[in-house]
């Protein structure tokens, strides 16, 4: 049922006058003054509506002898009194006319309280969406009482926000009544105060004593029972509160509303109230419009203040309190100001006003919840929920999941994809709290976490008993000279970490009491000898100088966990005997074991045995007795021969991974190497990694690929970089019918088996860096999630059709650097030809053809501007027409619910069906018709980006690893309806080329405004990483109904081109061997070099490694300006030969050169023009190839000057329009031809 309550932040009336009274009371015929009118008098008051009556002694205590002005209001008076207003007359009683008066004269004057009591609320920031929801939940039957419940941490918005909700519906209801700051109150003052305050306002007394609770709860619900009641109840705290303010929903009268807010969603659910809604943080759009309204008192920051907001920005994280504080204390400050503070709240990062309104949340917990608490907030955060609770449990010795999940209930922690984390400013509250333990002496305090206090603690050795954590994570390698000694008075330490300190020495002693002990860098070759942590869950020692963890047996019987990764120094693992309970052994990394302790046989428990890249581990034990093993990585383990032989079933065996492992005479405990498959394939695997595979023959992997019908319980199959040729993937990889994940890039097949399209439960398909695909089958009908990627598949020319996509809700296809797919749309030449495609689907194909302008094809022009829509079909090439193909597939059947939908395909051109185009890096779209935006027909949005690499290769730093990360494009719109507000898109390779990105959103990002008739726009921009440019972006909201027109688009352009009677194919051209060169009369560049520099050196981006005949880019010329040096007073010209020799750089070390002859040294400048095939340049991918020129022989000539153009076939078929196709055998590439005309005859620059 919708909802009755329409709720809009902006409201458009205007703020009302401030009038003395609210209604004038009148009535004509017999004086009523003393009966009716002073009954409906009382009735006003209570209600709250100031009335005025006709009173002589009011008039006369008001105006004294004033009389004209009293003659006034006797004029006014007598005018109000003849408008038209209720009859009373005896076949009605009086009670239900006066109740009838009372509710018109409320709905009328409600607005004017409405518009004056928000002015208090003035810069709402981010409060549509959140009324939205608040109205979404009061859709309920007139009749029925309503409780909701508003939770969140301190200083979200949950006041405001039910203050918000209480003005705007309080006019339907007889009695509205919002009692502030209940928790606060009741522990100060007593709930019974509570109650008769309550009690007070239904009634509209002064003073109604109320003698204890029970009574009050007895009078409460008297007083609320048949009335309708809008009640707030706001920062409950403790359950009593409710029971004994709303004990429940038979207290109300039908139609009433109660209104919860309170930090600790326990509360509301114990009480019965099922509509809950959490109240978040603002997105960074709203927090930064909040901050500079309060900080500046306009939307933007001053000029030179934009850097310091976003540090305090970052601070805040999008709570409104911290913003309001912030921002109200730095108004009108200087620039020292903001620094100071900035650099305060660094150092002690709590205002003092925020850590008292957040600590109630802390102080309202028992003694033993604090302590959890202060364990996550000082060492615990961030980590896995079922190891915290792990963690905790060893050290307070009872189960505190239900203590985890009341903190979270309580809104002190938060819990996402099973990670406990928090608030930073509740984090930081919480680190207040134990600073406030000893302010001056850090070794008093309970636990450390700041460089300096843990630093003067080592140095000092000042630490004490009262330490229970050191957490220490340093952003870069510090050495300190400390004392070794230092733990020796720490008796209670629970929690020991250490993350990039380097200490000369290690440590003597280790307190027993220690759970977890994570140190990288620990020092030592051993633990201490004397170190026997009985209680110890956790030994996390990466990168450790131990050799040896510890000499003979210790029997630590809750050690779960050895984690001792890359500690190069390892040789042997200790014995397992006296740790029965291990469940996890990580030696990733581990050069230098060599052995592996026979008792491991023993550890029944283990789930996880990770001996990744340890290559000095010649043999395992023979059997394994551990049936308990969930995942076993022998890869990179390449001395190891045979394989163990499993005793025990094994039946939760679930990921696999040998891939790296010796090849030669593989076998498993004395049997050859069938057997591993033998029994292999009676585990239910759910990982199977076999990359980076030797090529070594016979090798396990091709046993694997025979036996794929055996693995149906699969979930992940890696076979990167395995070499796989053509149809080395069997058919069989078809009935992996549980294959969520399967990564096959870098491999040199051709095609994919058609049984792909059987894997329905495939997410993600990997296929980057598979240069020889040219094709890909039908892909599988996937459901939920699909990921695609097919990167650098520079040989691709053929796509299915799109999969359906109304079984999903997220979607990614990248085909970045795909040259093969997708062509430039279009290249126009000065004889008046253009090339176009030939695209096809099912398969996109592409075809090179030259068309004259003036060619028709069966009627069908190539279109103009005037051609309207199929004019637009003809301008679109094959990068739109796959896009038309997502965009119809995707109209054909709308997912009833997605997140996002992404595609990106190389394409230099936004297609034609993107009406609203701009150019840079943002886009506006206008709705006039908001009746349409609620229509069902609108499905969303389709964005449209078009983005390259920068042209300016500085800009990718001096990093080559940066190319390889910071490849992504952002997009974000405003106004901001419903968060998320923005979204990153990784590309993951480096984009060689102009690229096309499109992106379908679903309309829950942006909803219009209740009842908003005027129209409304949404701005959408977009930002690279540094190393790309986004050029142009489109958008278009998406209609169900779009599909007609991409249908009839498709099929226009599908008939054009098979109706398309002669076309001449350009083919490609032969590689040629061979550099030449040619000396030109000329004092500059000219002007068709279009990269030139001065100096002796010049730089030019590589096409992508298939352009020589896929975009036809078959080389590079480069021109050299050259003239005589000076050569003293004779000027005697030398005749012999010098030369201009030409190196090229297009990696780190790769080199190639030429010398061109000169054989005549002249007075005047001169050109030298030097024609590099393709081939000739070592294709890398740091893009970019450098040309320098230098001189050879008598020290005559002299380099001025260079410029270098990449040579496509476009070019020589501009300069050679009769030219179809390329001779048989090319001479000095068939003189390019005529040397480009002669360099069009060497036209200067100017």
């Amino acid at each position: 049922m919708a909802s009755s309550y329409q709720m809009r932040a902006s409201t458009s009336a205007a703020s009302a006058s401030k009038w003395e009274y609210d209604v004038f009371l009148s009535f004509r015929g017999e004086d009523t003054r003393n009966n009716f009118t002073d009954h409906l008098y009382d009735k006003l008051q209570w209600r709250g509506i100031k009335a005025f009556r006709d009173d002589p002694e009011l008039e006369r205590e008001r105006f004294g002898a004033d009389l004209t002005k009293v003659q006034q209001w006797r004029d006014a008076l007598k005018k109000v009194a003849d408008l038209a207003g209720w009859t009373s007359n005896n076949d009605r009683y009086e009670t239900l006319l006066i109740k009838e008066i009372v509710e018109a004269l409320w709905k009328k004057v409600h607005p004017t309280f409405a518009s004056s009591e928000s002015e208090s609320l003035d810069n709402l920031v981010g409060i549509d969406s959140k009324l939205m929801a608040i109205e979404f939940l009061l859709e309920t039957k007139a009749s029925d009482v309503c409780f909701i419940g508003i939770w969140g941490m301190g200083g979200i918005g949950k006041t405001t926000l039910a203050r918000l909700v209480y003005q705007k519906i309080s006019h339907h209801f007889e009695v509205g009544i919002f009692l502030a700051k209940v928790g606060q109150t009741s522990a100060t003052r007593g709930l019974d105060q509570l109650q008769e305050q309550l009690i007070c306002q239904i009634l509209n007394e002064k003073n109604f004593p109320v003698w204890n609770v029970d009574y009050g709860r007895s009078m409460t619900k008297r007083c609320l029972f048949n009335k309708k009641v809008l009640l707030v109840l706001d920062d409950v705290d403790q359950l009593d509160q409710l029971e004994n303010l709303a004990g429940g929903k038979d207290w109300f009268g039908s139609g009433s509303i109660v209104i919860v807010t309170t930090r600790d969603q326990r509360l509301l659910v114990s009480h019965g109230i099922e509509k809950r809604y959490k109240c978040k943080g603002l997105n960074q759009c709203e927090a930064r419009q909040l901050f500079n309204w309060y900080a500046f008192k306009k939307d933007h920051p001053e000029e030179g203040y934009r850097e310091l907001s976003e540090s305090i920005l970052d601070y805040a994280r999008g709570l409104p309190l911290a913003l309001k504080i912030l921002g109200s204390f730095l108004y009108k400050r200087d620039r020292g100001g903001w620094e100071s503070a900035v650099a305060k709240l660094k150092k002690a990062p709590i205002d003092q006003k925020l850590f008292e309104v957040l600590r109630i949340s802390y102080d309202g917990l028992d003694e033993m919840s604090q302590q959890v608490f202060l364990d996550v907030v000082c060492f615990l955060k961030g980590n896995d929920k079922e190891r915290v609770i792990e963690i905790l449990d060893s050290i307070f010795g009872f189960d505190t999941r239900v203590m985890i999940n009341v903190l979270i209930e309580k809104s002190l922690l938060t819990s996402f994809d099973n990670c406990v984390d928090m608030h930073d400013l509740i984090r930081e509250m919480g680190l207040e709290i134990v600073r406030l333990e000893s302010k001056a002496e850090p070794g008093q305090r309970s636990r450390l976490w700041l460089r300096d206090d843990i630093f003067c603690v080592l140095k000092e050795n000042v630490g004490t008993e009262a330490i229970r954590s050191i957490t220490l994570c340093l952003p870069k390698l510090s050495e300190l000279t400390w004392n070794p000694n230092a733990f020796f008075k720490m008796s209670k330490l629970k929690f020991l970490k250490m993350d990039n300190l380097v200490l000369c020495q290690g440590p003597k002693y280790l307190p027993d009491s220690i759970r977890v002990l994570e140190w990288t860098l620990y020092p030592s070759k051993s633990l201490p000898p004397n170190f026997q942590p009985v209680e110890i869950i956790e030994i996390i020692l990466h990168h450790s100088n131990i050799n040896q963890l510890w000499d003979g047996i210790k029997y630590l019987e809750k050690l779960t966990l050895i984690n001792l990764s890359y500690s190069e120094n390892l040789i042997m693992t200790p014995d397992f005997t006296g740790i029965q309970n291990l469940e996890r052994l990580v030696l990733e990394g581990c050069t230098n074991l060599v052995d592996i302790h026979p008792s491991i046989t023993s550890l029944r428990r283990l789930k996880v045995l990770n001996l990744k890249n340890c290559r000095s581990i010649k043999s395992l034990p023979s059997e394994l007795e551990m049936d308990s093993l969930e995942i076993i990585d022998l890869s990179g383990c390449s001395k190891v021969n045979i394989f163990p032989q499993f005793v025990a079933r094994m039946e939760k065996l679930s990921g696999l991974s040998f891939s790296g492992i010796g090849t030669q005479n593989f076998k498993v405990s004395g049997h050859s190497v069938s057997p591993v498959l033998a029994y292999l394939k009676h585990f239910f695997l759910k990982g199977l990694h076999l990359n980076a595979c030797n090529s070594v023959s016979p090798h396990p992997l091709s046993l694997v690929l025979a036996s794929l019908k055996h693995f149906c319980s699969l979930k992940r199959l890696n076979l990167n970089d395995c070499k796989l040729g053509e149809g080395a993937i069997p058919d069989d990889i078809g009935c992996l019918s549980s294959l969520e994940d399967l990564d096959l890039s870098v491999n040199d097949f051709v095609s994919l088996p058609a049984t792909i399209n059987l894997l329905y439960k495939l997410k993600c398909l990997n296929l980057v860096d598979c240069k020889r695909l040219e094709q890909l089958p039908d892909l599988p009908l996937f459901s939920g999630t699909c990921y695609v990627a097919a990167d650098n598949c520079i040989s691709l020319e053929k796509l299915p059709d799109p999969p359906a996509m109304c079984r999903l809700w997220k979607l990614s296809f990248n085909f970045i650097n795909c040259c093969s797919i997708a062509i430039e749309d279009e290249k126009f030449s000065s004889s008046g030809e253009r090339c176009r495609f030939k695209p096809y689907f099912n398969r996109i194909a592409c075809e090179y053809e030259v068309i004259k302008d003036d060619d028709q094809v069966d009627g069908v022009s190539s279109g103009s501007e005037d051609d309207g829509e199929e004019g637009d079909i003809e301008d679109d090439g094959v990068s739109s027409y796959i896009i038309y193909s997502m965009l119809q597939r995707f109209l054909q059947e709308p997912p009833p619910y997605f997140e996002r939908f992404g595609i990106v395909i190389p394409g230099n051109k936004i297609p034609a069906w993107f009406r609203n185009q701009s150019v840079g890096a943002s886009v506006r779209i206008v709705e006039t018709d908001c009746s349409s935006c609620r229509s069902t027909l609108w499905v969303g949005f389709a964005l449209c980006v078009l983005f390259g690499p920068k042209e300016d290769p500085g800009a990718l730093g001096e990093d080559p690893d940066l190319r390889h990360h910071a490849n992504t494009i952002s997009c974000s719109w405003s106004p901001v309806r419903l968060v998320p507000a923005g979204f990153i898109y990784s590309l993951n390779k480096v984009v060689k080329s102009d690229h096309l990105c499109l992106f379908l959103l679903p309309l829950k990002y942006y909803l219009p405004e209740y009842g908003d008739s005027d129209g409304t726009s949404i701005d959408f921009s977009f930002k690279a990483d540094p190393c790309l440019k986004v050029k142009k972006c489109g958008i278009r909201p998406l209609y169900k109904q779009d599909v007609k027109e991409l249908n009839s688009r498709m099929n226009h352009r599908n008939k054009s081109i098979s109706a398309r009677k002669r076309y001449h194919t350009v083919q490609e051209p032969p590689l040629s061997d061979e550099v030449f060169s040619s000396l030109f009369r000329g004092n500059d560049i000219p002007v068709w070099f279009t990269n030139t520099s001065e100096g002796s050196s010049v730089r030019q981006m590589i096409p992508c490694s298939s352009c020589s005949g896929k975009w036809m880019s078959i080389g590079f010329v480069v021109c050299v300006l050259f003239g005589a040096a000076a050569l003293g007073e004779d000027h005697d010209l030398e005749p012999h030969a010098n030369r201009i020799f030409l190196y090229w750089l297009s990696g780190r070390s790769d080199r190639s050169s030429y010398l061109c002859d000169v054989d005549q040294v002249e007075l005047s400048d001169q050109l030298c023009v030097l024609f590099v095939p393709m081939n000739k340049v070592i294709l890398h991918s740091d893009r970019f190839v450098t040309f320098f020129a230098r001189t050879r022989g008598a020290a005559c000539l002299k380099v001025k000057r260079c410029g270098v153009r990449t040579l496509y076939m476009q070019d020589v078929i501009e300069h050679s329009p009769t030219m179809n196709y390329w001779p048989e055998r090319v001479s000095r590439w068939d003189r390019i031809p005529d040397l480009l005309q002669q360099l069009k005859s060497t036209s200067h620059r100017d």
